[in-house]
């Protein structure tokens, strides 16, 4: 498996190799020597599918407490994958990372703990795997508003699809500084 850097460093791209004959193709979706070898330390404790249609932005989301990590893969169709930095002290506090997953690339994205995360569907459908290394809590649950124009993100979208819940979160300049990311 090959791990680069995003936009931001430590928002991972994980290429799988993807082993393909006339069968179809076997792949390593997760294997935790290579989280180490990064000196990423993640114990995963709940996986989510999500499924959306074109044009569906989703997020951006993340819990204050009980925070997360999250690695993702997409199953069916493609994604434009967001993390935006809300770690306060961070030299890249609200820039973010996009990156293009699909069913045909096999990529997958690994997104820290400190990040709010959203995807917007590239593709007629797409079928979204994430594993999450602490429990969804409801109560910590937090979001930045998707369109904040400061953080200026092409979402690749014409007509966005976006829940009310999403439509109503603050601007990052609104969030309060309890609802940041603090090392």
């Amino acid at each position: 498996m090959e791990i680069t850097t995003t936009d931001i460093p430590e928002v991972l791209l994980l290429k799988p190799v993807v082993h393909r004959d006339s069968r179809g193709f076997f792949l390593e979706t997760y294997r935790e020597e290579h989280f180490r070898t990064q000196g990423i330390e993640v114990h995963f404790v709940q996986d989510n599918v999500s499924k959306s249609r074109r044009d569906t932005v989703r997020g951006l989301h993340y819990q204050i407490e009980q925070q997360q990590d999250k690695l993702l893969t997409v199953m069916q169709g493609a994604i434009l994958d967001i993390a935006v930095d809300l770690r306060h002290a961070s030299p890249t506090f609200g820039q973010h990372s996009a990156v293009k997953l699909t069913e045909d690339n096999k990529h997958q994205v690994f997104i820290p703990k400190g990040f709010a995360h959203g995807f917007s569907v590239l593709s007629a459908e797409a079928l979204v795997y994430y594993k999450c290394s602490a429990y969804y809590y409801p109560e910590g649950e937090r979001g930045l508003y998707w369109n904040d124009p400061k953080l200026d993100i092409d979402w690749q979208v014409d007509e966005p699809v976006v829940s009310e819940k999403d439509q109503n979160q603050p601007l990052l300049h609104e969030i309060s500084k309890e609802d940041l990311f603090y090392e």
